[in-house]
């Protein structure tokens, strides 16, 4: 896995969306503000009204029919749900896609399976974002099985550094890893400020109020934790934390309640889903 600093290149290709939920409407919204422009930017989707939405919101190009988009784009981004993948690509496979290049942010299908569905040889990136893309803090995960060009790669990893940072994978397993640490965790963080806040209104603190300090106090250390890069989680911890005091009488109770291994359960529990996902499709 490799950290990628690639500054967002000034090349722009027609790009179309198959799907218009809300991760590709998080991607179209952060390629518009970077600067793509909005008329080389295609979507299609059954729904009209969400089309409709794309159109007003962004200015872009919106059909029903998704020949109509792939056709006029040299990249196609694959954004329908897993479980729709084989349908859509199936209805795909009559078209040309040899010379274009395709992204899919669907979890679950392996990338071999896109030649069986499309029925043809094809470029192909897996991408793997995570929902603080609506913010343009996304982390994003990229695999390719293929050797692809530079100008693919460097064309890939600008258009996702539009809604945040990108890491490329050497493995295709890693995707999995890249759901427990980035995908699935945010949910986590969610998790922890909700226990935090009902904890707090039970104390008496007023829910606002509540959720106030407690999102603050996490954006806090967030931010502590990007300022401070060549300081570890646990030194920063050590840093807050005076022997027999509040901090510590808080961090001895979860860690006499076992939530290191809690967590070490969770994530390899979540890895194992992706894997059984996986076999699904």
């Amino acid at each position: 896995m490799t950290q990628a600093s690639l500054t967002p290149t000034t090349e722009h290709r027609r790009i179309a969306f198959i799907g218009a939920g809300n991760m590709p409407r998080a991607i179209i919204s952060g390629l518009v503000s970077s600067g793509y422009p909005a008329d080389m930017i295609y979507a299609s989707n059954p729904s009209q009204g969400k089309l409709d939405a794309l159109a007003a919101d962004f200015g872009i190009n919106v059909n029903n029919h998704n020949h109509a988009v792939v056709q006029a784009a040299e990249v196609i981004v694959l954004s329908v749900k897993p479980q729709l993948m084989e349908k859509v690509c199936s209805d795909l496979a009559s078209l040309d896609l040899s010379q274009k290049l395709i992204l899919t942010i669907a979890a679950g299908v392996e990338a071999h399976k896109y030649a069986e569905y499309l029925q043809q040889e094809i470029k192909l990136i897996r991408t793997m974002p995570n929902t603080p893309a609506q913010l343009g803090l996304a982390l994003t995960g990229l695999y390719s099985a293929q050797e692809l060009s530079q100008a693919d790669r460097d064309y890939a990893t600008a258009a996702m550094k539009a809604i945040g940072e990108v890491v490329w994978l050497e493995r295709e397993a890693e995707l999995d890893n890249v759901i427990a640490c980035a995908g699935s965790s945010v949910a986590y963080f969610f998790l922890f400020a909700e226990a935090m806040q009902n904890t707090a209104v039970d104390m008496g603190v007023k829910p606002e109020d509540a959720r106030s300090m407690i999102q603050q106090a996490m954006l806090g250390a967030a931010q502590m934790l990007v300022h401070n890069s060549d300081t570890s989680a646990e030194q920063l911890r050590h840093n807050v934390t005076s022997k027999g005091g509040t901090t510590a009488a808080a961090i001895n109770t979860f860690q006499e309640g076992g939530l290191e291994p809690l967590v070490d359960s969770a994530m390899k529990n979540c890895v194992k889903r992706a894997q059984e996902m996986a076999k699904l499709f």
